[in-house]
């Protein structure tokens, strides 16, 4: 299309103007003439031209005096709008509120009004409920502790470890690389006795695990006498120790098929007690049970009573042994004793300890009040410790090649299990008498050990010294000491020992711990005893600590075998050392985070520290020490990060450096700060977030100079604040977001344009304008590739409103920034679906007449917008109404656009946002763009896509801004909208 000459100068408008169809636009759909001054391309008359757009004329203070609330006087007195409110109840039943004007009041009752609880801390529900409870309480005082009394001993609580958490780590521990076989019937189909030979440890476990599942589906096809079978061939296999050091491995192993084949024949002979009568109580009693479930349960113990070999008939009755609970009251408790005496039968110390301990484990769960069951099993198993020195055990050792320490530590799982029993809730005095009863067996190491791991913490920290004092008498070929005073480490850990005794503990210990040998066997004892000295003493004692571990460690770099002790270490030291100026002032910290070589643990280990320093330091700090040492950290994490690293990695390293980054603070050194921002800028290049975070932290920096300074800046911070900006600039190309460039160029801009860097802020506004073509049409976010769109509609808004008081730079004519934003819009391509460029087109809309008020909004201090410079100079009003009237015709043309593609549902709503849009910014008064917004309100409506509940809304608003004397023209335009319902 050819402009008409005369209308406005090419350089302005000349990009914005459509080239027209031969047809009407939207200005034309009540007979009124195009909106356009341009000439068709088809060669007929111009269309006539509407006149400039009449911007509406704002007075912002009053604009913010009319929307603050009505201000209410407070009479003084007894009234009082905070204070609690009472409701009453009168005799003649009205409600009336304490402390209102009311004072026909004659209560005979008042409730407390909940809505006042906030004021004084009483929350009425919570009272309500507390005086209910303290009723049912105090009447039931007695009762309940009798009964609560009464439960601790019958049930076993969360406290108590079960027995499985200890499965896995037994069968870790415990393994072999001897060859292992299986003799079993089952495995032949029951013909002849079949030897496997052979097998490895996994394999023996596949075996283990597929007669699980064999005894399973024998159970469920109904076969009852092959699953018995089952397990009395597993039963047998407990009685081999050929290879002994697999034997704890082994007993977890075939107890798993005996807890399947007890629940089993449990659950069965339940669901026989079931008939009609639905299910049986918790605590049911042998007389509600009939008599065919009972028959049951006796066959099976008649059964498994017929079988001849004696530790298959124990472990088999002992997995039912919950079942006595269908035959008698104290049919478990008679049990007990009788089959705690059977094991005295077995002849082998090892085989008879893991017999006492599933038997404990069995007593456990369904009796664990009988105690005595427990004590006595333990008695026992002492009576027996002077066979594990005997011939027999001693020859067998020597077959087998294992030496008596070895052998020794196959008893600590089964002893274990057998003390925490006992222990469980055990009063104090009974940790006395197993103390005596180990002092009379020579003070035997194994014994002692399992008595320290099994009894609370705070009984063992009471009476660390006579324990140490044990440990010192105990024969070292047997049991290693230092396991002991590892075990020793772990209670300290957890309590705390009488703090005359801390010091003399702690050297006992260590001059043990020293003189080990061993890297594995140091490192682990010094892993348990750092978080005593961490937990008691100074940076002096953890030094020495610390470095004794470097002395032991390093030799053929022992360290690279000992990683998790080591992270375990450190982690321990910063858990208790919140002070990182203390910490770092240990100076044998670095050099043991020096024998972290490999990569992968270093990282982690940092990751650790600063995670530590992010949580606990509360202040900003200069330390030198502090700095210098996280810089090596950070740097270390930065380091890491290479073309293989994750994205989650990545934000996680950059997140903890820029943790770091917000917490240095050199006070109103603020040249030294600048300084320290560009030394991690050189240190941190490789994690964008952290670039990111250095240009906010350095804009903040130029601020902090700004309000310093009051504004008013001198010589000197003038030039620093340019630095500052200086550092902006150079940082922002690095980055490859290019959200975030547009994002810091406009933040940095602002910056400098509250700092009265004129130019400067030009320059990032600039950058930022010729960044906008490069915007892809879809982002990642998150991992997923989302549209642009949005978030460039966002941008741009918050562009607009940052343009409204940036001034025109004398060199580069009116509006150059809006003009250049402009072009920008129009070349940028849009989607094809989207009304994204015609929403950002009403918000330049807003910002241009925003800049025709002889007043602003808003300003920044010390900087003249164009509202002073131009003083609402006729010139520049007319170009913005030039600008004004060609981003008009763009939403026009657009809305027309969307008729002829009959995207009509999209019209609508763009119709009515336009409406809004010059509602709230142009001039009713004038009649074209009266006439204008009626043509808009019709067209919102036309195809009933219309939303009829905001419509209602926006008329009702018009209606009420029409009682304003200053917008009394709506009372006309209100009359001119009309209402259609939606069909």
């Amino acid at each position: 299309a050819e402009v008409e000459e005369g209308c406005f100068p090419m350089d302005m408008a000349a990009a914005f103007l459509p080239s027209l169809p031969c047809s009407t636009c939207i200005w034309h759909l009540e007979g009124q003439p195009a909106c356009y001054r341009v000439k068709p391309a088809c060669g007929h008359a111009p269309y006539s031209c509407p006149e400039d757009w009449h911007p509406r004329s704002r007075n912002y203070t009053s604009e913010f005096e009319s929307c603050r609330l009505e201000a209410v006087p407070v009479e003084f007195g007894d009234y009082h709008p905070l204070k609690p409110i009472t409701v009453t109840e009168s005799k003649t039943k009205k409600m009336v509120r304490k402390g209102s004007t009311s004072s026909t009041s004659s209560s005979s009752s008042s409730m407390i009004d909940p809505l006042s609880s906030v004021l004084d801390g009483t929350d009425p529900l919570s009272l309500f409920a507390a005086t209910a409870d303290s009723v049912t309480t105090a009447a039931n005082t007695d009762s309940t502790r009798k009964k609560r009394d009464k439960d601790d001993s019958l049930v076993v609580g969360s406290d108590f470890e079960p027995w499985s958490s200890k499965r896995g780590e037994i069968l870790a521990r415990y393994t072999t690389t001897e060859k292992l076989s299986i003799v079993s019937a089952l495995l032949n189909d029951f013909g002849s006795q079949k030897e496997l030979l052979n097998l490895t440890q996994q394999d023996y476990m596949h075996r283990i695990e597929d007669l699980n599942q064999s005894l399973k589906d024998a159970w469920a096809s109904d076969q009852k006498v092959k699953a018995l079978k089952i397990v009395i061939q597993c039963s047998k296999l407990l009685s081999d120790t050929t290879v002994i050091q697999f034997y704890p491995s082994k007993f977890v192993l075939i107890t798993d098929i005996l807890d399947t084949f007890g629940k089993l024949v449990y659950e069965r002979i339940l669901s026989m007690c079931l008939d009609n009568r639905g299910s049986l109580p918790d605590n049911f009693t042998p007389e509600s049970v009939n008599d065919t479930a009972k028959e049951t349960c006796l066959n099976w113990f008649f059964k498994i009573a017929s079988i001849r070999e004696l530790i298959p008939r124990f472990y088999v009755e002992a997995a039912i042994l919950k079942c006595n609970k269908f035959l008698s009251q104290t049919g478990i408790s008679e049990c007990l004793p009788r089959l705690t005496a059977m094991i005295r039968g077995i002849g082998d110390p090892l085989v008879a300890v893991y017999a006492r301990a599933y038997l404990c484990r069995v007593g456990m769960e369904v009796a664990p009040h009988l105690k005595e069951s427990l004590n006595k099993n333990f008695f026992d198993f002492l009576l027996t410790f002077k066979q594990m020195h005997g011939d027999t055990v001693q020859n067998q050792l020597v077959v087998q090649c294992v030496e008596i320490p070895l052998y020794l530590t196959l008893y600590s799982p089964a002893i274990d299990w057998i003390l925490q029993c006992i222990a469980y809730r055990a009063p104090e005095i009974l940790l006395t008498e197993m103390m005596e009863r180990c002092k009379k067996l020579g003070n035997n190491a194994l014994l002692l050990n399992s008595v320290m791991s099994a009894f609370r913490a705070e009984f063992i920290a009471a009476r660390s010294m006579d324990f140490i004092g044990m440990i010192k008498e105990c024969d070292e070929s047997g049991f290693p000491k230092h396991l002991l005073f590892r075990s020793l480490g772990l209670n300290l850990a957890m309590a705390d020992p009488p703090e005359c005794d801390r010091l003399q503990i702690l050297n006992e210990a260590w001059k043990v711990i020293t003189k080990l040998k061993n890297p594995q066997d140091y490192i682990n004892c010094a892993d348990v005893w750092v978080e005593y000295t961490c937990r008691h003493f100074t940076k002096r004692e953890v030094n020495t600590v610390l470095a004794d571990v470097i002395k032991h460690m390093t030799p053929d770099r022992a360290f690279e075998d000992a990683y998790p002790q080591l992270q375990s270490i450190i982690q321990k030291i910063i858990t208790y050392f919140h002070d990182f100026s203390v910490l770092f002032s240990v100076e044998k910290f670095l050099p043991f985070l020096d024998m972290f070589q490999k990569e992968s643990v270093r990282v982690e280990v940092c990751k650790c520290i600063m995670e530590a320093f992010i949580k606990h330091q509360q202040d900003a700090t200069k330390d030198p020490v502090i700095l210098n040492a996280l810089l090596h950290v950070c740097k270390t994490m930065h380091d890491s990060v290479n073309a293989l690293t994750l994205e989650d990695e990545k934000r996680m390293l950059a997140s903890l450096i820029n943790g770091f980054i917000k917490m240095v603070s050199f006070g109103r050194d603020f040249e030294q700060q600048l300084s320290f921002y560009v030394e991690a800028r050189s240190m941190f290049c490789n994690l964008e977030p952290v670039l990111v975070q250095l240009v906010h932290s350095v804009n903040q920096l130029a601020m902090e100079t700004r309000k310093v300074m009051k504004g008013n800046h001198s010589r000197k911070t003038a030039a620093f604040v340019r630095a500052c900006v200086a550092f902006c600039f150079i940082t922002i190309p690095s980055l490859t977001s290019i959200f975030a460039r547009l994002n810091l160029y406009l933040n940095s801009g602002q910056v400098a344009l509250a700092n009265q860097c004129l130019s400067q802020a030009d320059a990032f506004f600039k950058a930022a304008v010729s960044l906008v073509p490069e915007v892809p049409k879809m982002i990642n976010i998150d991992g997923k590739m989302r549209p642009s769109e949005p978030f460039l509609l966002e941008f741009f808004c918050n562009f607009f409103s940052t343009l409204l008081i940036v001034p025109d730079h004398p060199e580069q004519g009116v509006l150059f920034l809006v003009r250049g934003l402009l072009n920008v819009i129009q070349d940028y391509t849009w989607e094809d679906n989207s009304d994204d460029k015609v929403r950002i087109y009403t918000n330049v809309l807003h910002l241009l007449s925003a800049m025709t008020q002889e007043t602003y909004i808003y300003h920044i201090d010390k900087v003249d917008s164009n509202d002073t410079l131009y003083g609402g100079d006729s010139k520049f009003l007319t170009e913005i109404n030039k600008l004004c009237e060609a981003v008009i015709a763009q939403i026009l043309d657009h809305l027309k656009t969307l008729g002829l593609e009959e995207t009509l549902k999209r019209q609508s709503q763009l119709a009515l946002y336009f409406f809004n849009s010059i509602l709230a910014h142009g001039d009713l008064r004038n009649n074209r763009l009266n006439q204008l917004s009626v043509n808009l309100w019709n067209l919102a409506q036309k195809h009933g896509f219309a939303d009829t509940k905001t419509m209602v809304k926006t008329l009702e608003y018009i209606k009420r801004q029409s009682k304003q004397p200053e917008m009394s023209h709506l009372t006309e335009l209100a009359l001119r909208l009309p209402l259609q319902s939606r069909t």
